[in-house]
């Protein structure tokens, strides 16, 4: 347990043994779970934790209340990580009101079997909760990123309670800085809600804020408008840094060979930021954050079944579904034979927002020769040229 302020306690959990988070992401430092106990007159839990910490978090919240009752439990996410013990606080707290909007009980009856008639607390945008000296305004922030999503006021403290805005993969106190494991968190989980997340951050701006507590990750309490920044450039599909990100997919080696050697002449003449990834073998969120991350992406692909090598299409496809969008864009493709790759790339890109296409294409058969070499370069130094890159 941990003070927000001098009545509000995060009474979450850190779950060190949990390695892959919603069934796909990795997370090597856990994750949290947060919720939030506000002692007041009235008593009010912020959100549930996920089933895994069912136990402490229940055992944490006893030693917090110190035999007192919980009058209130706002529900400002349905999603199971934390809601997922609503009822195990329902049996301990029979008398205590649930507390969400139109669409949060909706779902609530999807996920549970339970007689909520009269235990419920029904508010909508602007609405307040008085619990003795706090007052909590609920702010919706539908798609944010399901559609029952509210975030909480309290307009006492100034404190931001932001559902999963802000969040981050990894426990509270994960030896990592904040910035890589949120932006791979938002860039996956939120990133295709950029104009939801910008009509939140617009109400927000209306706030006196102090302190924001996520319900993934630290709270965050110093420097705030560092992380608000962050937000607003995520949201709004905006390169973070300048730079290139070269994702490939090789089947023997062959475009893993191109992709390395335009690293060489682009890090030869200057440009800023250059790195590589092998999408067969490397994390593919991590390398969907940094796509999304970086001002360039360079797609390099051996031709395979007519298309794209498997990994490249599964790159491709997380990037349409987060909305990837305002960039520029090279290409190399591989093929034996009938090289396939950049038609199919094109194809998906053309489906994406605001994306442009450096010239020339590079194409490569079977393996790289030095009458490809003129290519890569011409390539490197539109890439450098472009106005994105100085």
């Amino acid at each position: 347990m941990e003070n927000v302020t001098q009545d509000i306690l995060n009474v979450g959990v850190n779950d060190r043994t949990i390695t892959l988070f919603e069934g796909q992401y990795h997370v090597a430092n856990g994750m949290a779970y947060n919720s939030y106990l506000i002692l007041d007159e009235k008593i009010a839990v912020m959100d549930t934790v996920d089933p895994r910490a069912t136990e402490e978090w229940l055992q944490n919240l006893k030693e917090a209340l110190q035999d007192r009752t919980v009058d209130y439990l706002v529900i400002q996410h349905m999603e199971p990580d934390h809601g997922g013990s609503i009822l195990e606080l329902m049996a301990l707290f029979p008398n205590m009101k649930l507390v969400g909007n139109a669409k949060t009980f909706s779902m609530f009856g999807q996920f549970f079997d339970a007689d909520i008639d009269g235990k419920t607390v029904l508010v909508k945008e602007g609405d307040t909760l008085l619990l003795g000296k706090h007052t909590l305004q609920f702010i919706m922030a539908p798609m944010v990123h399901w559609p029952e999503v509210m975030v909480t006021y309290d307009q006492t403290d100034n404190v931001l309670f932001s559902a999963d805005g802000f969040g981050k993969f990894g426990t509270r106190d994960a030896e990592e800085d904040w910035v890589d494991e949120a932006r791979r968190y938002f860039t996956n989980i939120c990133g295709k809600y950029g104009m939801q997340v910008q009509a939140l951050l617009k109400k927000a701006s209306t706030l006196p804020i102090n302190t924001i507590c996520p319900l993934h990750g630290p709270v965050l309490a110093e420097n705030l408008a560092y992380y608000i920044e962050k937000y607003t450039t995520w949201s709004s599909y905006a390169p973070e840094d300048t730079g290139i990100l070269i994702a490939y997919a090789s089947i023997h080696g062959h475009t893993a060979q191109a992709a390395a050697k335009l690293k060489e002449l682009l890090e030869s003449k200057g440009a800023p930021n250059v790195h590589i990834t092998d999408l067969c073998r490397d994390d593919i969120h991590k390398a969907v954050e940094n796509a999304f991350r970086y001002s360039h992406l360079v797609l390099a692909s051996a031709t395979y079944d007519g298309g794209i090598f498997p990994a490249m299409e599964n790159f491709l496809y997380k990037l349409k579904s987060k909305n990837y969008q305002n960039r520029t864009v090279g290409i190399i493709e591989n093929g034996s034979w009938a090289p396939m790759a950049a038609k199919c790339i094109k194809s998906l890109l053309e489906t994406m927002k605001n994306i442009t296409v450096a010239e020339p294409v590079v194409s490569v058969k079977s393996a790289l020769k030095p009458d490809n070499i003129p290519q890569l370069e011409t390539l490197a130094d539109n890439l450098i040229s472009d106005n994105q890159i100085e």
